[in-house]
């Protein structure tokens, strides 16, 4: 049975209504696209997860609700009932497989071009961006893998375990966008805005090195 508390709940709601706040602000969370998510709990798999149809830009700790591991929703003392993001199963599938204690999803432009022009995975070396996901800036070539898009999320799962890529905290939806984790909530942050630089780079160097 599950532990996580209303109060604990609200809290990951403002951390969470904080980050999309940035994200909205930087022009990744445009409209009331993305969603973000942070677990609660372990064993059993709790996640906080943002409300679907909210501007991110506009998010209160309320506008989260509490999921399980296959993205379900789970009643919480007195919080009010509210619809989970559509990519609720895939933030838990993420946080089960990988370990991760948070999960972004934002529609960022690069992401989505950069799914178009490499859709067998991005793949990027010899920059020092590389360090912020923990990875080499010389001397290996990091893929940042691409799946194919689905609305049912349990083929999206699949399609994740069978294409991650060990060590690299990302995954981009073809014609949707990008998916990142980390530890907690704050490398989740920072492995995003690494990854988006790493992918708005490997456009501009594409469009430079064609033309």
């Amino acid at each position: 049975m599950s532990e996580v508390t209303a109060t604990a709940v609200r809290q990951a709601g403002a951390r969470l209504a904080s980050e999309a706040a940035r994200f909205a602000g930087l022009g990744w969370m445009r409209a009331t696209s993305g969603n973000l998510s942070e677990v609660l709990e372990r064993t059993p798999l709790r996640l906080a997860v943002t409300s679907s149809s909210v501007d991110k830009g506009e998010m209160s700790a309320d506008d989260v609700v509490v999921v399980d591991g296959r993205g379900e929703v789970v009643t919480i003392d007195d919080l009010d009932a509210r619809q989970p993001s559509a990519e609720a199963g895939l933030h838990a599938r993420i946080a089960d497989v990988t370990g991760a204690g948070a999960v972004v999803h934002v529609h960022a432009l690069s992401a989505v071009v950069a799914a178009s022009l490499w859709p067998r995975g991005v793949q990027i070396s010899g920059i020092e961006m590389l360090k912020a996901i923990g990875r080499d800036a010389h001397g290996e070539v990091v893929t940042i893998p691409v799946i194919a898009n689905s609305q049912d999320m349990s083929v999206l799962g699949d399609r994740f375990v069978e294409q991650r890529v060990d060590g690299v905290p990302a995954l981009l939806v073809a014609d949707h966008g990008l998916y990142v984790w980390g530890d907690t909530l704050s490398d989740a942050r920072r492995h995003t805005e690494s990854i988006e630089w790493l992918l708005s780079y490997a456009i501009a160097t594409k469009e430079r090195n064609s033309s």
